[in-house]
């Protein structure tokens, strides 16, 4: 017997926390590390992305009775650069001065992991309603992610929060925070706290069962 799909409201929920593009399933990483150093151009990222995915969901999803199993990768693909190609020009068009600080990561939306997964977990086999959840809760996970690096990044490296001074100007500021290597320590140190979070959960109901029985 087969195991049955996921229904909108656990494809919807699951995306945000269980199912994590990043803290859970590692996707996206190239982004989520670049453009990070600060809040506009992280939630710039997550819009440009969620804009993408929902798109490309939806379409794969009304069309997958015609995808052809050799041919849906190249689809796949094909779909999202369509989408992605109006975000970039979108983005030049009316905020110029991000666009330039996000640089090629914009494009490079088209070879993102999260969205080409999203298409043939999800879109190329269940129905619209349920491929639209599945971007949403994708896209809410994905931006909670790139807000909560961004947040410890902006915060700790230039003293301020979406560019509003949050820490005194003579507060010492942790430049590395918002160079490379900030990056990578600030998403090692959020990883571990996710992963000691959901083993005490875990933990919390097994005693709960144990209690019960």
């Amino acid at each position: 017997m087969s195991i049955p799909e996921p229904t909108a409201l656990e494809r919807l929920v699951n995306g945000i926390l269980p199912e994590n593009p990043i803290y859970r399933q590692f996707l996206g990483m190239c982004p989520t590390l670049a453009v990070t150093g600060a809040m506009k151009p992280a939630m710039t990222m997550a819009l440009a992305t969620a804009f993408v995915l929902i798109s490309a969901n939806v379409i794969i999803s009304w069309m997958r009775g015609l995808l052809r199993p050799h041919l849906r990768i190249l689809v796949f693909t094909l779909t999202i650069a369509t989408f992605v190609t109006i975000a970039d020009r979108f983005l030049a068009a009316y905020l110029y001065e991000m666009s330039k600080a996000l640089g090629p990561y914009v494009p490079l939306i088209i070879v993102n992991c999260i969205i080409i997964s999203r298409c043939e977990i999800c879109a190329s086999k269940q129905n619209v309603g349920v491929a639209l959840a599945d971007a949403v809760g994708m896209s809410l996970g994905f931006a909670l992610a790139l807000a909560s690096l961004a947040t410890v990044r902006e915060i700790l490296g230039s003293g301020s929060w979406f560019g509003i001074r949050l820490l005194p100007a003579d507060w010492p500021h942790w430049t590395i925070m918002i160079l490379s290597p900030g990056a990578f320590f600030t998403l090692g140190l959020l990883l571990a706290l996710v992963n000691w979070l959901g083993q005490r959960r875990a933990g919390a109901a097994a005693l709960r069962t144990k209690a019960k029985s």
